[in-house]
Formats: C-alpha cells, sequence, structure tokens
C-alpha cells in the first residue's frame, strides 16, 4: 500500500511515466520533491533514477534486502535492490541473460550503484562454502580496482577512471559461478599530470601512506608525497579518507581472491617504477655537431629503478636519451633533445600502467573465471563514464561522448523493442512512436570509410608532416555539409559569426547537446607511441612481471607494423560491448548528480536538469507512455480497486480480467481511455489513473468510517459482555466465600467437641491401663523375690568359693571396656609426625596401652605409604638407604636431610648442548651432576660431568660435552668417603675392568650422600649386590704407578669450595677437609 501510494503521489511521483503533464520543469520539480524527503531513487517504467545524495541513508539494511527480495517489481517503492531483485529473478526463473547498465557522470554514484547491485545479489543468493567463496572473491575485486583505476577529481572523491563491464555467471540454481572483467580506456594521462586540486590514482598514496616501513624500504620509496613529481609534490592527505586502511583493505582483497605473495610483491615493484620514473631529471646539452642531446641529471633514481626490475643502468639511460631509427638496410641512433626525452619518459610510465592495469584485470578474471564446460547463465553489470561536457574538451572526452552515443542508440532501441514486444504480448496494436535517432552521429563518428575516427587514423598513418591542423581541414571538406558537425570554417563558409568556436576546434551536435573539442593532442593521444628502444629496454629486464608486460620487446619478434590506434582499439572494444549488451535483457540505472560541492542534500536545479537533457530522460519517458501510459496485472488492479464496484466488492468470484472489465464498466471511463491484454489492463492517460485513485481514497475513507463503527460497536459489546461476567464471577466467589466461612466455623465446632469427648475417654483408659500394669508389677516383683529367695536357699553354700575372682574378672571387664571406649574417642592426629598417645589411667594397663599405642603408629605409617605417590615414595626409600648408610656415620649427613634428592642437576633436556651426552646414556638416566675430578699427579681438580645411569658411570668434558669416560657399574668395587662434612670419595675400580688403567678415581662432589646412595641403589638394582663403603680417614688407593695412601686431616687451610689435596711423595696424598 505505502508503495503504490508512493508511485502515484502527485507531489512526488514515484514514476515519472505518469507524469501529467509532461514538462522539464514538472520532471524536475519531482526530482527535487522527492530528493527533499529522502527519495533519492525514482522510476521511468523499469527504469531506474538515482540522485546520489552525498550522505548515508539507512535503506541498504538486511532488513531492506529481504524487503525486496522476491517482490513484485511496483509493489515497493522505487529502490536499486528493486531492480538488482527483477535482473536476478529473470536470470533465474526465465533464463534470460540480463545486463544493468550504469550510466552518469563523474561524482553521480555510479561506482557504488555497480557496488549495492553487487551486494544484493550477493546478499539473496544461496549460502554454501564453495558459493561464498566465489561470491566473496565476486565483491573483493572492487577494492583492488578501485585502488588501481579510481582518483580523486574535482567532481568526485572516488572517481573511476576507466570503464567496468563485469558478467557475472550463474549456473541453473542462480548460485554465482563467477565472472569476467572487461575494462575499457583507463585515462592513463592522469599518471604524468592532472590539475591541482585533484590526485593521482588511489594506488599511490595508499601504498605511501600503508606500506611498512619494511616494505617501503625494499620498493625503495619514501613516505612523503611531495617528494615525487608524479603526485604534483603536493600533500596526499583527503579529508574522510583513510589511506592506510584502504590499503590493508585492498591487500586483503587480493589475498582473498587469490594472489599469491609473490604477485603482490612484483605488482607493488612495477608500481613503484611508475613512481620513481617521474623523479627521473633530464639535462640538455649540445654535441659537437650542434645537435641538442640530453642525459640524466641524476642518476640516483636511475640506479633505484633499476635495481627494482633487474636492468642495467647504461640500458635504460640510452633508451631514455637516445632512439634507434632503422632505415631500410641501416641503423642510425639519434640522440633525443630533453623535450623528447620527457616525453619518453612519461610515455614509458603511461604504458607501463596502463599494461599493468590490463595485467591486473586479467589475473582477476583467472581467479573468478568460470571452469569451461558448465552450462551457465550471465548477468552483466556496466559501470562507465557519463557524457561530459567541460570547458575545454580533448581526446578522451570525445571517445568517452562516442561511447555514450552508442548507450543512448542501444538504450532508446532496447526501449522501443521492449515496449513494441509487451503490446504484441497482450494483444494491442503497436503505435508507432516519434523519436531523435541517434545513429547519424554515431556513423559520423565511427564510419569505417568517413567518420571521424577513421581520418583520424589515416592522418596518423600518412608520412611527412602530421599535425592537427591538417587532420581538422580534413574534416571541415568531409562533413562541411553534416547538420551535426561545424567547425570555424563551415561557419564562416555558412555566414555564422561564434566567437565560442575557436580555430582548432570543431563541434559535434550530440543527443545531449554541443560539445566543442579542442584537436590539439588527438593526433599524439590516438598514436600512443612507445619508442621501441624503451619496450626492448624493459624486455631487457629480468623482472618476470615487467617483462611480460612488453612483448612486443623481445628483438627476435621485432615487426615493423604499427600497432593499432587508441580509437580503433576503443571502436572494436565499444563494438564488441554492444554485441554483448543486444544479447541480453537491459536493466538501466540513471545516476544524477545534484550539485558540485559534494554536499549532503543539496539540490541545484540547473544542473540535474542538464544532465536530466543529456541522459534523455524526457525522450525515454515520451517512449515509454506513447500509446498507454499505465499498465497493471488484472490480479493486482483488481485487489486494489475492487472496492470502487458493487459487483466486485468484498468479493469476487470471477476470472480477474472479468473483475477488471466489471469494475471498469461500472465505473464509465471513456473507452478510447481503456484497452484491455491477455495479461494486463492498459490505461492511456495519467489523469484517468489519478481519478481513479482519486475515488479509491474516498471509498477507503468511508470503508475506514464503516470499520471503525464496527470496531467501536463491537469493543462496546465486548466491554459490556465482560462487566456482566465478571459481575457474576465475583456475586458467585462473595456467596461461595461465606458459605466456606460458615462450614469451617461448623466444622471447628464439631472438631472441638468431638476432641474433648475423645480426650475424655483416653484419660479414662489410661487409669485403668496404669492400674492394671501396676498390679502386674507388683506380682512380678514378688514372684522375682521368691524366685531368688529359694534359688541362694538352694545355692547358697557354693556362691562363697569363688565370688572375689567373678568379682574381680567383672570389675576389670568393666575397667578395660571404659579404657577402649574413651581410647577410642580421644585418638591423636593420622599425621606420621604425631607421636603422643594419651596415657593409661589404670597402671595394669599400661603395657597393653603401649602395644595398642605400636599397632596404631605403624598402622598410620602403613596409610601413609600406600597413599605416597610413585615419585615422592621413591625419594624417601633413596632417604631411607643414606640414613642406612651414613647416620651417625659421616657428618655431612645430617645437613643432606633438609635437601631434596632431584637427581638431574645439568638440565639435559633444556639445554642442547648436552644433547649428544644424553644420547650417549642409552639406558636410564640416574642423576646427573658437576663434579670435580683430582688430578692423580698433582691433586688439583678439573671439572666434569657425571652422569649416572642404570648400566654405566660416565665422566664427561663440560665445555665440550664429550665423554672421557664410560664405566660399566660392574667395575666398581668400592667407595671410600671421609666421616668429615666434605665431599670428597674415592670410586675404587677392579683392576679387571677396562677404566682402571689409570687406577681409581678421585672426586669431590657437591651431592655425595645423594650421589653415593644412589650409585648403592642401582648396584642393588643391577646386580643384586651391595656397594662397599668404606667411611674412614685413612684408606688406599691404586693409581698407575702404584698403591697411594690417602690420610684425611681436619684443618682450618682447607679452602671454601672444598677438600684441598696434596701429593706427599709418589705413594702418599694427604686430603684437607674443614
Amino acid at each position: 500500500m505505502e508503495a503504490t501510494n508512493s508511485l502515484l503521489d502527485t507531489a512526488a511521483i514515484g514514476d515519472l511515466v505518469l507524469l501529467d503533464p509532461l514538462t522539464e520543469d514538472s520532471l524536475l520539480r519531482t526530482l527535487r520533491e522527492r530528493f527533499r524527503r529522502e527519495d533519492i531513487y525514482t522510476y521511468i517504467g523499469n527504469v531506474l533514477i538515482s540522485v546520489n545524495p552525498y550522505q548515508p541513508l539507512p535503506i541498504y539494511t538486511p532488513e531492506k534486502v529481504q524487503e525486496y527480495h522476491n517482490c513484485n517489481f511496483f509493489a515497493v517503492k522505487p529502490h536499486i535492490y528493486a531492480i538488482a531483485d527483477d535482473a536476478y529473478r529473470s536470470l533465474r526463473d526465465q533464463d534470460r541473460d540480463q545486463c544493468i547498465l550504469i550510466t552518469g557522470e563523474s561524482g553521480a554514484g555510479k561506482t557504488e550503484a555497480s557496488k549495492l547491485v553487487m551486494s544484493y545479489v550477493a546478499a539473496v543468493c544461496s549460502k554454501g562454502e564453495e558459493v561464498d567463496k566465489v561470491k566473496e572473491q565476486l565483491l573483493q575485486s572492487n577494492p583492488v580496482l578501485e585502488a588501481f583505476g579510481n582518483a580523486k577529481t574535482i567532481r568526485n572523491d572516488n572517481s573511476s577512471r576507466f570503464g567496468k563491464y563485469m558478467d557475472v555467471e550463474f549456473d541453473f540454481k542462480g548460485e554465482p559461478l563467477g565472472g569476467v572483467i572487461s575494462n575499457y580506456l583507463l585515462e592513463k594521462s592522469r599518471i604524468v599530470r592532472h590539475v591541482k586540486g585533484e590526485r593521482n590514482f588511489h594506488i599511490f598514496y595508499q601504498l605511501l601512506a600503508g606500506g611498512s616501513v619494511h616494505l617501503l624500504q625494499q620498493l625503495k620509496l619514501q613516505q612523503d608525497c611531495q617528494h615525487y613529481v608524479y603526485l604534483n609534490r603536493e600533500s596526499c592527505s583527503l579529508p574522510g579518507v583513510d589511506d592506510a586502511a584502504n590499503f590493508h583493505t585492498m591487500q586483503d582483497a587480493m589475498r582473498i581472491i587469490g594472489f599469491s605473495p609473490a604477485e603482490v610483491t612484483a605488482l607493488l615493484e612495477v608500481t613503484a617504477v611508475v613512481l620513481k620514473l617521474g623523479n627521473v631529471q633530464l639535462s640538455s646539452s649540445y654535441q659537437a655537431s650542434g645537435m641538442e642531446a640530453c642525459s640524466i641529471a641524476e642518476p640516483q633514481e636511475l640506479q633505484e629503478i633499476c635495481e627494482l626490475i633487474g636492468l642495467d643502468p647504461g640500458t635504460l639511460e640510452q633508451a631514455l636519451c637516445s632512439r634507434t631509427v632503422k632505415a631500410r638496410d641501416e641503423t642510425v641512433l639519434t640522440t633525443l633533445s630533453a623535450p623528447q626525452g620527457y616525453y619518453g619518459r612519461d610515455a614509458l610510465a603511461k604504458n607501463i600502467y596502463s599494461r599493468l592495469f590490463d595485467w591486473l584485470v586479467t589475473r582477476i578474471n583467472t581467479s573468478i573465471q568460470v571452469k569451461p564446460g558448465k552450462q551457465r547463465k550471465v548477468m552483466g553489470v556496466l559501470d562507465i563514464y557519463g557524457f561530459e561536457i567541460f570547458q575545454d574538451n580533448g581526446f578522451e572526452q570525445f571517445i568517452i561522448n562516442y561511447c555514450n552515443e552508442k548507450l543512448q542508440q542501444i538504450f532508446i532501441l532496447m526501449t522501443l523493442k521492449e515496449e513494441q514486444e509487451e503490446y504484441v504480448r497482450e494483444g494491442i496494436q503497436w503505435t508507432p512512436v516519434e523519436f531523435f535517432d541517434n545513429s547519424i552521429i554515431c556513423n559520423l563518428i565511427e564510419n569505417g570509410k568517413n567518420g571521424i575516427l577513421a581520418m583520424l587514423d589515416e592522418e596518423c598513418l600518412r608520412p611527412g608532416v602530421v599535425n592537427e591542423d591538417t587532420f581538422l581541414t580534413k574534416l571541415n571538406l568531409l562533413f562541411a555539409s553534416h547538420k551535426h558537425y561545424e567547425s570555424k570554417e563551415t561557419q564562416n563558409a555558412r555566414h555564422v559569426m561564434d566567437s565560442s568556436l575557436l580555430p582548432q576546434c570543431f563541434r559535434i551536435h550530440h543527443y545531449a547537446g554541443k560539445v566543442t573539442y579542442n584537436v590539439t593532442g588527438f593526433i599524439e593521444k590516438n598514436n600512443d607511441l612507445l619508442f621501441r628502444d624503451l619496450s626492448q629496454a624493459m624486455w631487457a629486464a629480468r623482472h618476470p612481471l615487467l617483462r611480460s608486460l612488453f612483448p612486443e620487446g623481445d628483438p627476435q619478434k621485432v615487426s615493423l607494423k604499427l600497432p593499432p590506434t587508441a580509437g580503433f582499439q576503443f571502436k572494436a572494444s565499444v563494438a564488441m560491448l554492444m554485441k554483448n549488451l543486444y544479447s541480453k535483457n537491459p536493466n538501466y540505472i540513471r545516476c544524477i548528480k545534484p550539485n558540485e560541492t559534494k554536499a549532503a542534500m543539496l539540490f541545484t536545479p540547473e544542473l540535474v536538469l542538464a544532465q536530466v537533457r543529456y541522459l534523455g530522460l524526457m525522450e525515454n519517458v515520451r517512449v515509454r507512455r506513447a500509446g498507454y501510459a499505465f499498465r497493471q496485472l488484472y490480479g493486482s488492479f483488481l485487489e486494489r480497486y475492487k472496492m470502487l464496484g458493487s459487483q466486485t466488492w468484498p468479493r469476487w468470484t470471477g476470472s480477474d480480467r472479468a473483475g477488471a472489465e466489471a469494475l471498469l464498466a461500472e465505473l464509465a471511463f471513456p473507452p478510447e481511455e481503456l484497452a484491455f491484454g491477455h495479461t494486463k489492463i492498459f490505461i492511456r492517460s495519467p489523469h484517468t489513473l489519478f481519478d481513479l485513485e482519486r475515488r479509491r481514497q474516498e471509498r477507503v475513507v468511508q470503508l475506514a468510517t464503516l470499520i471503525q463503527k464496527m470496531i467501536r460497536g463491537w469493543r462496546c459489546r465486548t466491554q459490556y459482555q465482560l462487566m456482566r461476567k465478571s459481575q457474576i464471577i465475583l456475586s458467585a466467589w462473595f456467596r461461595g466465600h461465606a458459605q466456606k466461612n460458615k462450614y469451617k466455623q461448623m466444622k471447628r465446632s464439631a472438631l472441638m467437641i468431638q476432641a474433648y469427648v475423645r480426650g475424655w475417654k483416653s484419660r479414662r483408659l489410661l487409669r485403668e491401663l496404669k492400674l492394671q500394669q501396676h498390679r502386674h508389677a507388683a506380682a512380678a516383683t514378688i514372684a522375682a523375690y521368691w524366685k531368688g529367695y529359694q534359688v541362694r536357699r538352694v545355692y547358697r553354700r557354693y556362691f562363697r568359693s569363688d565370688a572375689s575372682t567373678r568379682l574381680a574378672n567383672f570389675i576389670y571387664r568393666r575397667l578395660v571396656q571404659k579404657f577402649l571406649m574413651g581410647l577410642s574417642r580421644n585418638l591423636p592426629p593420622l599425621s606420621v609426625m604425631d607421636r603422643t598417645w594419651p596415657p593409661a589411667s589404670y597402671k595394669f594397663l599400661a603395657n597393653a596401652n603401649e602395644e595398642l599405642r605400636n599397632i596404631f603408629y605403624h598402622w598410620k605409617c602403613k596409610k601413609y605409604r600406600e597413599e605416597l605417590p610413585p615419585q615422592r615414595k621413591a625419594l624417601l626409600q633413596t632417604k631411607l638407604c643414606a640414613s642406612e648408610l651414613f647416620k651417625d656415620k659421616k657428618t655431612l649427613y645430617p645437613k643432606s636431610l633438609q635437601q631434596p634428592f632431584r637427581g638431574e642437576y645439568l638440565g639435559l633436556t633444556q639445554n642442547p648442548k648436552y644433547q649428544k651426552l644424553h644420547a650417549v646414556a642409552k639406558d636410564k638416566l640416574v642423576m646427573a651432576d658437576n663434579v670435580r675430578k683430582v688430578n692423580r699427579a698433582n691433586g688439583k681438580t678439573v671439572p666434569r660431568l657425571l652422569l649416572l645411569t642404570t648400566e654405566h658411570f660416565v665422566l664427561a668434558d663440560p665445555k665440550a660435552a664429550q665423554p672421557k669416560t664410560v664405566l660399566s657399574l660392574g667395575d666398581i668395587r668400592s667407595v671410600s668417603v671421609t666421616r668429615f662434612s666434605d665431599g670428597f670419595l674415592v670410586l675404587h675400580l677392579k683392576e679387571t675392568s677396562t677404566g682402571a688403567a689409570k687406577g681409581d678415581f678421585l672426586l669431590v662432589s657437591d651431592h655425595l650422600i645423594e650421589l653415593v646412595t644412589r650409585l648403592h641403589q642401582t648396584l642393588m638394582d643391577a646386580t643384586a649386590q651391595a656397594l662397599p663403603l668404606h667411611i674412614t680417614d685413612q684408606f688406599s688407593t691404586r693409581f698407575q704407578k702404584g698403591d697411594v695412601a690417602i690420610t684425611v686431616v681436619e684443618s682450618d687451610k682447607a679452602g671454601t669450595n672444598g677438600p684441598v689435596c696434596k701429593k706427599r711423595g709418589n705413594h702418599r696424598m694427604e686430603v684437607l677437609v674443614h
């Protein structure tokens, strides 16, 4: 309802076909009123007009997507989602390839419109991992192409400087499979020059702002934009734009599309080369012959460029400052002047960037294209420059306006074709429509023999002196009588005075207005020549990507054939685009820029009117409303207007067409205003539709009043019935409450009487029972006394013989029972360290109490051992073994009690230096520690690494981490230690062992107690024999030269770091310890 009201609102009508009267003023006034209401979209039939609001609007939410998904096109408010949904459903359900043509001038919102179309199609497609991947790749192509193809202009901060056509391909279910992107006429002249207030392509500023320090160093770039000539040495900042964030977004988009890191790096390197080429400065000089020459002024920039692309600086310098000319069989090297050198430098930069952009589009297509062999449907989205009329129009504007003439031609022809097909389909007689056919203008430009482009190509290929004057003279001769062409010379021939048309200009009467073109630069830009020396220099570079961009530079494939001109290439591209568009069902989005200052919600009527004219919107409305201005399906028409007829309201049981005919017959509209098609009703003039809508609104008011009356009556009746029902319920509840209270009072009284009666009966029965019980107790007492008397009289003579023993045993049992019960209530804590125990209350229980104390303590120890983890149990066993070996024998032992036995003191697993040692000890490691080995010759000590395993005893060099001595445990005969608190020990070896060649080992260890204990345990486990341990102050050792007697002396001269060994002759050694 809301949408249809929007379409038929006479102040701001949603479909311009229904404008009455149709004038430029009424059309402009309607657009302005809708823009003021923030309705930026308006229809011309199925053509959408979009006015750029220059601010975000809340009309692109997920809820809006759902609202327009599978909607009736005219049942909702005008919206770009409606166009996208209609195109997508036609493609999915009717197998009709679609194309969406988005046109408008720079700043009108074409790029945003194309992104909205793509995002809507991506949102309504089905979900799935592969489908989501394809949708994400298609959407992520936008940030990449915008970075390399968009720039800030005076009119638009994100202006597309190239034309883009994307074919999105779908399978039979409507799920996206991939796509193909085509690009047209990149504005590569922006690389070398742009007007003040504009910027170069976004990628240069994004790279400098968002590139990391390492990346910029790698690309040999500086972060300051003012350093670069091609950036006009201006500040790179743009209000509201974060170039660094956009650079990271572009990198993420490349990763999602499928660019490898190497490809991204190569792409940025070539981009940096283009930027740095602008800083290559040339100096002018004169040769001895008097000819002007040029050379590189500062070779630093050239050196850095050559390092980036892998090229000899001399090769590039020669290509920039000279040119090779081939004449027949001779090759002549001529020098270039400084202006010629700068021309070559700029031409190289433009060619590199243009070819890089083409490579980028091709690379994206490689990732998103569909595999061959799959059946597919296609939706094309065309985002291309709009008609351009500037103060000074050059070759680029001529080419762009030619493309727009072709688009206008296909727009008019396909709109007429669609109208005619609908009339034929509905069985309505087609009325021919008069319209301006711009094919004469297209022919003026593109005619293969006598067109302007053909003349331009002919002039570029003509030998001799070629300039724009000869080209303009040829055009004046050829088109002197053409009504859509004029120049100063043709005006003079017709005696027309026009000071606005300069001698070097010509004017074409386009469908959108007259445009004056300055021929200066036409031939240069059309030739788009790049010296062969520069192409060959790029081919000689070792940079794979840059080399691939210049295949013509291969010396083995040198061709003297001139490359096709820019005009010829663009004409071929436009022809292919037109062929592609003709094969698809078109959908149009016409974008309008409301003001020149990019101010939010500001509408400039003069500017908008100019765009309305050159977009041909009035022509489009006239074509659309030729014949019948409004048409609608019978079902929708009847559903909306059936309340106007007595036969059709409130319900029509016949067919929709019969209902519409009956309704309109009753309303008595003139027959010439109506036509009945097969499925639709056609209304000729808008005022008939508005009259129908006015009657409907009046009838709606009547029906609303009737509905309100009925609702009010129903509400009053319902309220009365609710009040009556409530009163009945209240009365019933009150009466019930009174009866309940009365019943409760009676019940309490009855219960009280019953209680008193039952109490009286119970008390009487209790008295009788007590009396009876008293009698039974008295009888039992008398019987017991009597029986006791008889027994005592019979057994009196036997009782006195063992009475004392029995009494004593009874007393003993009672005392023991009392003792044990008290003990069970006062047991000490279960901690094994707690040796407390309650004392015996009687002396005769002292031994039993001590035995119970021992039993309880052993039970506590058993429980403690059972709860110990295996590692703790093993550690305590080691401590116990140490106690058995050293307690009360060695002074060092008490100090070791508080020290935990860690076993591993070297960190073998954490220290990579000791990995080789760990590999030597193939069996299980028992202990690893630092020790000091006593030199047998002089008594000095050297550090060693000790490893004790289950089978070996290893001594290793700590510096090299290489084993010095490896002993089997079976080679150890005994161990001798002192009784003092030192760490000195002697390892006695068997004479038959392999390691006993030099004699016994004298060692000093900081963990002597643990070492000897673990050696003892390991030897017990391995050989089932105890380690012979000698704790003495004097013992004999065996060295290589004989036995040596060792005497241990306690002395203050001993070092703080351990025992001091002194050799006293050949057969005696003295060890000083604390």
